[in-house]
């Protein structure tokens, strides 16, 4: 479905070859915006078809930063698969200097949109991995740019179902009121409401910084698909 009622965006999109990235860039095609990707030679090859791909590394920040030319959106998706709390050095090599850089090169680039996806948070079984997310967060702020930061906490999908054994639990924590802003903020959401998002939040650009919830995230993944 081609886009009618918002303008054609100019996407830059890190993590393409990822779990979210390799499905949203199809979406995002498939709604008339222009998709740029970025992946290593050895990686390329598993981009999506119809997007514009360039060859080179992601944390390479000049390499980075001359990707970004005629580009209004940045998605930012590089992140350490199935993130666990024993993947701290993970978080640290990876999701860190990726996100860094990715603000860094939106920032000297004036990029008229950011689109982070970070973590909920508190949760202190996730200390590492929050750590590093709100410090991209701060860097965004501090950057001054435009941005949408979205804050899921599980994304249930292909491979990662294991979570729904917890729903009855989710549930009895909704009820009662002195857990349920908890468990309504350290939710479950699907892929198919964090790709619904993710288009909303490209074809709707804040003014300053927007930050959506779990429970909007739900809300959201009503957006046509």
């Amino acid at each position: 479905m081609a886009v009618a009622a918002h303008a054609r965006r100019v996407v830059f999109l890190t993590g393409g070859t990822g779990y979210l990235g390799s499905r949203l860039i199809p979406h995002l095609l498939r709604r008339g915006h222009v998709v740029r990707a970025m992946a290593r030679r050895s990686s390329v090859a598993r981009l999506p078809p119809g997007c514009d791909v360039l060859t080179g590394d992601v944390l390479d920040r000049a390499a980075l930063q001359d990707a970004l030319a005629g580009c209004d959106t940045i998605i930012q998706l590089i992140g350490t698969p199935k993130p666990a709390p024993w993947k701290g050095a993970q978080f640290r090599a990876v999701d860190r200097p990726s996100g860094l850089a990715s603000i860094e090169a939106a920032r000297n680039t004036h990029i008229a949109h950011f689109v982070y996806v970070s973590v909920a948070h508190p949760a202190p079984i996730m200390r590492d991995y929050i750590a590093v997310r709100s410090e991209c967060e701060a860097a965004i702020r501090a950057a001054g740019l435009p941005a949408t930061i979205i804050r899921p906490w599980y994304i249930l999908g292909p491979g990662h179902w294991w979570p729904l054994l917890l729903k009855p639990s989710y549930w009895i924590c909704e009820q009662i009121r002195a857990m349920r802003a908890s468990a309504l903020r350290l939710g479950l959401v699907t892929i198919h409401q964090t790709l619904g998002t993710l288009l909303w939040a490209v074809e709707h650009p804040p003014e300053s910084v927007r930050i959506i919830e779990v429970p909007e995230i739900r809300s959201l993944g009503g957006w046509p698909l």
